[in-house]
């Protein structure tokens, strides 16, 4: 693959250039000797004393016997020569005055120089790079990967064989199988209502669906076969937490308040992720409580995934689509860990 990339001559960059085209011929007119005796070294400003090197080899040609031995010899890289470099350096500096102050002048000006936009783009392409190389591994255990198509405007969103980064990196480092899964949203449907028995990978499908769009946001080729995501504004998400002891205005409050956060900054261009919240009240309440959150959301027209266990939320609207998550048919108490189209069934699964 060739990148071609079209850079813009900014004043700054242009300004650097021609400085340095300056200060480049100043610093090829600079030409020194060196006389070295024992360990004395002069340094003088060349005066065409190479002038009178044919001139010696003319007088001393009549006494030559044969082929000369080879005299000159490469300088040395050893460190120990370091100090006498920059003492014959200080010497040249002194014989040009003007030119190793603009050459100073010069460092000093542009120690710090940074385009922001190519300091930007190169942090950036580090973080795409280690995350190709983070991506093998699942390659190589026969995971998809693509690059969606993102849009602006449609939020028509699916995705084939898609999986969460972070299970799956846990499941192949001990040979486990990776689970896939499958979603669409179409026409005006916004909203997935996920319900099922806890522990059939709910949450990780709710994760997925964030990861899908977060890093299809960023230009990265995300887990799936094929997938198109709805660019967004923000991700905002409501996952539940351990009450807080010291929280005097308890569980509840604490979760309304977040949600109310939510639902205050975000837009039709959003993307809501809730996980599991309105436990700890009523049923009759959190299903109350429920719809008027829903009613906002649907007002906004956002994109959300509500991994919940109110069922009646799952037919609440026609913009809501119903997802549950599976058992095995012939033993309910094994989680297939797939996530399907279909009504909430209202069952509970519990071991007994």
């Amino acid at each position: 693959m060739i990148l071609q990339l079209k850079c813009k001559k900014s004043d700054n960059f242009t300004t650097l250039q021609s400085e340095t085209e300056v200060l480049k011929a100043e610093l090829a007119t600079v030409h020194y000797c060196m006389l070295i005796k024992g360990t004395t070294i002069k340094v003088q400003k060349y005066d065409d004393e190479l002038a009178l090197t044919p001139k010696i080899e003319k007088v001393f040609q009549r006494f030559a016997c044969g082929a000369a031995k080879f005299y000159t010899k490469d300088a040395s890289d050893k460190s120990y020569s370091e100090h006498v470099e920059a003492g014959v350096l200080n010497l040249v500096a002194k014989l040009y005055p003007n030119i190793f102050l603009d050459l100073s002048n010069y460092c000093i000006k542009n120690m710090n120089f940074v385009n922001q936009k190519i300091f930007v783009f190169s942090r950036e392409i580090q973080f795409y790079i280690a995350y190709l190389e983070y991506i093998k591994h699942f390659k190589r255990a026969e995971l998809s990967f693509c690059y969606p198509h993102m849009s602006l405007r449609c939020k028509e969103v699916n995705s084939i064989k898609s999986f969460d980064l972070a299970l799956a990196d846990k499941l192949i480092a001990h040979n486990q199988p990776v689970i896939c899964n499958d979603f669409y949203l179409k026409d005006r449907e916004r909203v997935i209502v996920v319900s099922g028995p806890n522990q059939g990978g709910k949450t990780t499908f709710a994760r997925t669906f964030g990861q899908l769009h977060y890093f299809g946001s960023l230009g990265c080729p995300v887990p799936g076969k094929e997938a198109q995501l709805f660019l967004f504004d923000n991700i905002y998400t409501h996952f539940e937490r351990e009450e807080n002891i010291q929280n005097l205005s308890g569980k509840l409050q604490d979760d309304l308040i977040r949600m109310h956060d939510i639902l205050e900054h975000a837009t039709k261009d959003s993307i809501i992720i809730i996980n599991e919240i309105l436990s700890s009240t009523t049923l009759k309440d959190a299903v109350a409580i429920g719809e008027k959150i829903m009613d906002s959301i649907l007002q906004l027209d956002s994109l959300c995934i509500w991994v919940t266990f109110l069922d009646e939320l799952a037919s609440y609207n026609k913009k809501i689509v119903s997802m549950i998550s599976t058992v095995l048919p012939e033993d309910p108490a094994r989680r297939t860990y797939k996530i399907v189209r279909g009504p909430a069934d209202g069952l509970a699964y519990a071991i007994i």
